[in-house]
This record gives C-alpha cells, sequence and structure tokens, in this order.
C-alpha cells in the first residue's frame, strides 16, 4: 500500500466499483468534469475492484471495497469514499493534483 504519490506522476485515475452500474459511473463523470475544469489532463476510468490491475496508481473506489482493490493492486493509493456524489474526498484529490504535491492515500 502506498502511502502517496507525486501528483506528477498521475496520469490515470481507475474508478472501481462492485458492479459497473449507476452510482459509480456517475464518480467517473463528475470527477473528469473535476479535472477538465482545473485544466487537468489525467485520463479516468471505470473498472470492477476484482479488475484493478496490479500497476494501478491511484485507484477512487467506496470505502467498503477498498480492501478488496489493495488485494489486487498493494502498491496503489487507493482514495477512499462515503459519497458516490459531492463527497470531499473528490475535491481533495483534485486539489493535490492541481497543486501538484503528493496525492495521499485517504481510508
Amino acid at each position: 500500500m502506498a502511502a502517496s504519490i507525486p501528483a506528477g506522476q498521475v496520469d490515470l485515475i481507475i474508478v472501481a466499483c462492485e458492479a459497473g452500474m449507476g452510482s459509480s459511473l456517475m464518480c467517473v463523470n463528475a470527477l473528469k468534469k473535476k479535472l477538465k475544469a482545473a485544466q487537468l489532463d489525467v485520463k479516468v476510468v471505470h473498472k470492477p475492484a476484482r479488475a484493478v490491475p496490479p500497476d494501478a496508481k491511484v485507484v477512487v473506489v467506496h470505502k467498503g471495497l477498498a480492501e478488496t482493490v489493495r488485494k489486487h493492486a498493494p502498491n496503489a493509493v487507493v482514495v477512499a469514499f462515503n459519497h458516490f456524489i459531492n463527497d470531499p474526498v473528490f475535491d481533495g484529490l483534485v486539489k493535490e493534483l492541481a497543486a501538484k504535491g503528493d496525492v495521499l492515500e485517504r481510508t
């Protein structure tokens, strides 16, 4: 488990979910809009938690699936959220990327 990653190394964010329907896709779209508004060139993709590749760098996931992601991508920075929409974790992630500092693990 990585505690952080330099923002400059983040070119892809995986939003992981359980089944791939509904709310998690709204998370993907909301995060894409926030990144675009901040003029950040970071790709956002959607994957089931059990299909997160082992070389993932940053994975955004609901807290209930964080351990599943950690098993599949033990070196990823896992950014866990409580609410699918308007969770402050999303804004914090975008701020860290925009500041070009470190993206921090959130559990």
